[in-house]
């Protein structure tokens, strides 16, 4: 089955160098909510307390961060998160009573090229205090900086009323809910600009009618709450690396942290340039192979190793490639490429494997 979302796991410090590095390619100012105005004392003060972010309309959108004891991290007024990115993210209604809705807004540090093909990701937790979960993320680019004066979901009926603004608007569905009150998850999508792209809003711009929302309390009258970090924009490579056949290729920059199997925003460059190479030769299929270190037992390693390829596989098939032509299986740590009794042996040995064959069901025309 194809998700279209992927757990977030801790950075290394390895991880770490190649999270930073992608920050250059990003078109998103302060994309984790780390340059501040003011340490943030009370609700709704997003728009005056971050650097570059706004909220669009009279929805109170919040803003945590370690600095402070009343809107503080990990623990505040709507559960328990810590913040991996750093010491802050947002936090907003996604549903509530009377269609009550809070958004994002934040200038994009260049405009979108036509025609050109960008990825979009940020990572998301429900609240644990939230009493449903949405099944869409709704992103809303406009050529124009939007400010209305409504507390209820910024509608199309709103943004055609604003004159002289353009705008592209897309949904990120899951098969599921965005239910996870303890991860972040990873939430992305790609897309063709149209070339008028200046700004992008984020939220949920319909009704409440019209929301598929899960319950997740049995007394539920209350809403949907999310904490949000990490927004990334950047340019898909429009040229794709060649491979070998029947080749084994390692992910160079998708190393996993201990005991982790989560794919992270700057893992997936790599994953990317795969996708772009397979997406139009039909007669390709990929096999994903995961690996681990010795650390563990064998049945758990199995387990983790699977998770990992597993991951890898989820992702392409949820940019296009069919779930027919992608594989993936776990081998435990049978198989090291390094030595297991040192630190940098385990970390090559956390490995996820790739081979690219001919696929065997095409229909030859």
């Amino acid at each position: 089955m194809a998700l279209s979302i992927l757990n977030k796991h801790s950075l290394t410090s390895v991880l770490l160098c190649c999270f930073l590095a992608s920050w250059s390619q990003n078109l998103i100012k302060n994309p984790s909510f780390e340059e501040f105005s003011n340490c943030p004392e009370g609700l709704g003060n997003l728009a005056s307390d971050v650097d570059f972010w706004s909220t669009p309309t009279l929805g109170s959108t919040d803003y945590f961060n370690g600095c402070s004891l009343a809107m503080g991290t990990p623990e505040n007024f709507n559960g328990k998160q810590p913040a991996d990115f750093g010491e802050g993210y947002a936090g907003l209604y996604l549903y509530a009573p009377k269609d009550y809705r809070e958004y994002l807004q934040v200038a994009l540090k260049e405009p979108l090229v036509k025609g050109k093909t960008y990825q979009v990701s940020f990572y998301i937790s429900l609240a644990e205090r939230s009493d449903f979960a949405v099944k869409e993320f709704g992103l809303l680019f406009s050529n124009n900086k939007i400010t209305v004066e409504t507390r209820k979901q910024f509608s199309k009926k709103l943004w055609y009323s604003l004159k002289g603004n353009t705008y592209h608007y897309m949904e990120i569905g899951y098969t599921n809910f965005y239910a996870d009150t303890k991860d972040w998850l990873l939430v992305h999508t790609q897309f063709q600009a149209k070339g008028t792209e200046r700004y992008l809003l984020l939220g949920n711009f319909k009704n409440n009618k019209r929301t598929r929302l899960f319950r997740t309390r049995r007394t539920a009258k209350q809403g949907a709450y999310y904490y949000l970090d990490e927004v990334v924009l950047k340019p898909v490579p429009s040229s794709a690396k060649s491979y070998v056949l029947d080749e084994v290729y390692t992910f160079k920059n998708l190393l996993f942290s201990f005991d982790k199997s989560n794919l992270v925003a700057s893992s997936i460059t790599e994953l990317d340039r795969l996708y772009v190479y397979l997406k139009n030769r039909n007669q390709l299929k990929v096999s994903i192979s995961g690996h681990t270190d010795s650390i563990g037992t064998a049945m758990y390693n199995q387990e983790l190793s699977a998770s990992r390829a597993r991951a890898v596989a989820d992702y392409l098939v949820k940019l296009g490639i069919s779930e027919e032509r992608v594989s993936w299986k776990g081998h435990g740590g049978i198989n090291p490429i390094g030595d297991n009794s040192t630190h940098y042996g385990r970390e090559l040995n956390r490995r996820v494997e790739f081979v690219i064959t001919k696929n065997s069901n095409t229909v030859q025309k």
